[in-house]
């Protein structure tokens, strides 16, 4: 079983920055996938990374703020979050899916198989 783990979450104020960690174990390079909950959908998509190549993909709301890369030496898929806004308040979820060495983005949370516990980002005005 693939354990995934996210780390570096905390509290900010608005207009600071945070960076988000999440590893996944095993040997295999995964597409990943950052989620949280927002108003009337339990995890919505906030970015993802494909499995090969360097395919990104971002939700409206973030885009221009949030960055996405991965570490190859670290293995972690990491998050930087800049000018953070009290709606980007929320419990951040990593997700990977099963190798399938593609450059496909994968944007629903149905298309991942693994999931980690989350960590908490809050943003004060």
């Amino acid at each position: 079983q693939v354990q995934v783990v996210e780390s570096g979450g905390g509290a900010v104020q608005a207009g600071g920055s945070l960076r988000l960690s999440c590893v996944a174990s095993g040997p295999s390079t995964y597409a990943v996938g950052w989620f949280r909950p927002t108003p009337g959908i339990e995890r919505e998509l906030v970015a993802a990374f494909a499995e090969r190549g360097n395919p990104t993909s971002y939700a409206d709301s973030v885009n221009g703020r949030f960055t996405i890369s991965r570490d190859a030496a670290k293995k972690t898929v990491d998050l930087q979050m800049d000018n953070l806004i009290p709606g980007d308040t929320a419990n951040y979820y990593c997700a990977a899916r099963p190798p399938r060495y593609t450059t496909t983005l994968y944007l629903q949370p149905y298309d991942y198989r693994y999931w980690g516990q989350g960590t908490q980002v809050t943003v004060s005005s």
